[in-house]
């Protein structure tokens, strides 16, 4: 490990330091459990809808109770799909949050890397001593 590089010690009360910043809200938070949960007893009670309504429908000679097994069953179908939507919604939030968090991190590290003032014995990186925010080679469009 060369002097420039933080130690992991120092790395991860950074980044516990940068998502504070960013006020990234918890991923353990009540209220997107609840909505998980939400999602999971949906699926599972549109399941069981369209399951008894496929038996209520089989058992019986009366149109009329078929075609409220009809109603029942696509009902539980529809409540199936939005508790899927909302499961999926929840349990990728979190992930996908803290993923992207991590991302800003680890690029920002680069920056440094790529900006920092070399020590001795070591080469500077390509950036060294230029201002990101004026550097007329930049490939961004606009400064930021």
């Amino acid at each position: 490990m060369t002097s420039t590089e933080p130690q992991p010690a120092a790395r991860a009360d950074r980044f516990v330091r940068d998502l504070a910043d960013l006020r990234i809200p918890d991923p353990a938070a009540a209220r997107a459990g609840l909505w998980l949960r939400l999602g999971v007893a949906l699926m599972t009670v549109g399941l069981l809808l369209a399951v008894s309504a496929y038996f209520v429908s089989h058992n019986t000679q009366n149109q009329l109770d078929q075609n409220d097994a009809l109603a029942l069953g696509l009902g539980g179908i529809a409540t199936t799909v939005v508790g899927a939507a909302l499961f999926l919604r929840y349990s990728l939030t979190g992930f996908l949050r803290f993923w992207m968090a991590r991302q800003s991190y680890d690029l920002a590290v680069l920056a440094d890397r790529l900006c920092a003032v070399p020590s001795r014995g070591t080469t500077p990186g390509p950036l060294a001593g230029k201002d990101p925010n004026h550097d007329l080679t930049s490939s961004d469009a606009a400064p930021r």
